[in-house]
């Protein structure tokens, strides 16, 4: 076989096992929308469909009017989602906010300033990185509740900032590696001040992993159960993961409404995706070859 043929071939080949990957990644979102238009009962058959068979709008209808039925066996469903998606929207972007504004400021100082302290600083957020989110919430319960933040939005917000913004130092700080330093230098000898330069120059320039953090940010307060439901409980309010949860009884659970409720709260996610698909290839890639 010659060599553009064996090059044709690996091409194909690597298309081939791309697709197959992207398709197993994407099946369990088809089956969940799928699941979501039939009813529970024929959800537990035992053939699958992978088409709806005989299709409902009652699971929607559940989820976004709302119905309320229960007996002393049974779950009981509160329905009307909308409220709890509101909710996840207000954590999600608190969380984004705040760890915008740590990580953004602490990534520039790991990245552009000799600190002593540096090799320890990235070793104990990567080391944060790795702690089981339940044993987080666990202590992060205990420093709550002495803060009275417990069943408070900011409180929420805040566990979900203690995965983010590890991250998003992390990122940042790979990125801001490959910013050559004679940019702040020049800016320094025009007659800029430090703060302006990291205003002016430096926020600019980091866009696309700013953007990225933000998005990743986002969707960690979006897609959170473990804080929410150690933190939450017994408030009046609650995220959408949470109103999915609700649907699950210790008798019965409403899964033809679970999977309508896991598809409301995929669309906004996979919205900001969409939209943001291009700032975070770049984001995150920039870093990749210097620092």
């Amino acid at each position: 076989m010659s060599g553009r043929h064996k090059k044709t071939a690996v091409r194909w080949l690597s298309t081939l096992v791309a697709f197959v990957a992207v398709a197993i990644m994407l099946f369990p979102i088809y089956s969940i929308i799928v699941a979501s238009f039939e009813s529970t009962v024929t959800l537990f058959s035992t053939k699958f469909h992978f088409f709806p068979y005989h299709p409902t709008l009652a699971n929607y209808q559940t989820v976004l009017l709302g119905t309320q039925s229960g007996t002393a066996t049974s779950v009981t469903i509160s329905g009307n989602q909308l409220g709890h998606v509101l909710t996840s929207f207000e954590i999600a972007l608190g969380t984004a906010l705040l760890t915008l504004a740590i990580s953004v400021p602490a990534a520039y100082a790991l990245a552009k300033y000799r600190l002593r302290v540096t090799v320890l600083f990235v070793g104990a957020l990567l080391l944060a990185q790795i702690v089981p989110s339940i044993v987080l919430a666990t202590s992060l319960f205990a420093i709550l509740l002495k803060t009275h933040l417990v069943n408070t939005l900011p409180g929420v917000i805040i566990c979900d900032g203690t995965y983010a913004v590890p991250f998003g130092i992390l990122v940042l700080r790979a990125f801001l590696f490959g910013l050559p330093n004679e940019l702040m230098h020049s800016a320094r000898v025009d007659g800029a001040s430090e703060w302006q330069t990291f205003r002016m120059i430096v926020i600019p320039l980091a866009r696309s992993a700013i953007v990225t953090v933000a998005v990743f940010a986002f969707l960690a307060g979006w897609g959170d159960f473990i804080f929410a439901l150690t933190t939450l409980n017994g408030a009046s309010f609650e995220p959408i993961t949470l109103g999915i949860y609700s649907f699950l009884g210790n008798y019965q659970a409403n899964w033809g409404a679970v999977m309508a409720a896991g598809v409301v709260a995929l669309v906004p996610a996979a919205v900001l995706l969409v939209i943001a698909q291009r700032y975070i290839a770049t984001g995150l890639t920039a870093g990749a070859v210097k620092g």
